[in-house]
């Protein structure tokens, strides 16, 4: 994967077509305003990427909510192994 690109929010406004072009390429436009990231801009596949993270992020459960099953996965969970 090409490295990120930075550009100023000003510059990344007037140029929005060329950004999104480049984007196919470097997968993200990093975008910043006073020398500070204020957001980005991912290519399609890049989001695709991002929205697969998000779905498989980590819920919150409570331990006495959770059923005998779940239970059972967590004692027989082993490091580093990552269920399908």
């Amino acid at each position: 994967m090409a490295e990120a690109v930075s550009v100023s929010a000003t510059t990344f406004a007037r140029n929005f077509a060329h950004y999104q072009d480049e984007a196919i390429s470097t997968k993200v436009i990093v975008v910043t305003s006073h020398d500070r990231v204020v957001g980005g801009y991912l290519s399609a596949s890049e989001l695709k990427h991002y929205e697969r993270l998000k779905a498989r992020e980590r819920k919150v459960l409570l331990v006495g909510a959770l059923t005998d099953d779940v239970i059972a996965d967590i004692e027989a969970a082993e490091y580093g192994v990552e269920v399908q």
